[in-house]
């Protein structure tokens, strides 16, 4: 294929990055960030309720929400396996202790918010959060996986007309150069006839 994967994968990351800047960027700055930025306790509360909005505007954390869930049942498949005859106990135990670990989930919203307190001023967020809950801005993370997979598409079609069309000028520039000889078909010895 034309379109390499190492190609594609790039163009993903590139599509992925753009469509998400905000928590792209601040994944990637988080640790300079850091080391730059005011402390935490310098973080006021309006600065992080800014970021709290703009966090939850961009759906920032959204993709870790099924992480107990899975976990939970991941957890119940392996104690099952060794007692199948506890199976309802067993269940709803980890239920239970599943139940007990879910207002942890509050303690990450906040640890996120602050990540991006620290790397964009108050303002700052109060836009992200105001562009992303605005109808384009929903429009955008709703179907942003959408205008990807056009994109990739797209870059895939023009990808093969670049070099059909660079293949083609270098083989009439190579006839010319040599002749009007054809160049070799690939991995056919050299002088041979």
């Amino acid at each position: 294929m034309i379109f390499s994967q190492s190609m594609r994968r790039g163009v993903v990351a590139a599509a992925t990055a753009m469509l998400l800047l905000p928590a792209a960027a601040s994944a990637q700055q988080a640790n300079d960030a850091q080391q730059t930025s005011q402390p935490a306790q310098d973080i006021s509360e309006s600065h992080l309720a800014a970021a709290r909005a703009a966090v939850t505007a961009i759906r920032a954390t959204d993709q870790f929400d099924e992480i107990l869930p899975n976990a939970a049942t991941q957890i119940k498949s392996e104690l099952i396996n060794n007692r199948p005859d506890m199976e309802q106990q067993i269940s709803d135990m980890v239920d239970d202790a599943a139940i007990a670990l879910a207002p942890r989930r509050a303690d990450l919203e906040t640890e996120v918010a602050r990540i991006y307190a620290r790397i964009f001023s108050e303002d700052e967020l109060k836009s992200i959060a105001s562009f992303y809950s605005s109808g384009a801005g929903e429009k955008l993370l709703a179907q942003g996986p959408q205008a990807t997979r056009g994109m990739l598409q797209a870059a895939e079609l023009w990808s093969r007309g670049i070099v059909r069309d660079l293949r083609q000028a270098a083989f009439d520039e190579f006839r010319a150069m040599n002749g009007g000889a054809a160049p070799q078909a690939e991995g056919a010895a050299t002088g041979a006839n």
